[in-house]
């Protein structure tokens, strides 16, 4: 199951795209398949037609996890 997910490198804009597997504490590269801006356009600095792309966990900032449409999220509740 691939997760979708926003990386932000340091001291350059997010970048979107899919993992199948989520970084853990181990891993010094993320593989990122699908990179694009947050808007869905292309990366300026990559060739055309990338469609996977590796960075170094140095560079990354922090990793948001997108929830999918399967996924139930509660609120608040009140009875």
């Amino acid at each position: 199951m691939a997760f979708s997910i926003i990386v932000h490198l340091t001291e350059e804009d997010p970048v979107v795209g899919e993992v199948e597997e989520l970084p853990d504490v181990t891993h010094f590269l993320v593989r990122l398949t699908n990179p694009r801006r947050l808007d869905g356009k292309v990366l300026h600095y990559l060739n055309p037609g990338v469609a996977e792309i590796y960075w170094p966990m140095h560079r990354i900032s922090f990793i948001e996890l997108i929830p999918s449409e399967e996924d139930e999220i509660i609120g608040f509740v009140r009875e």
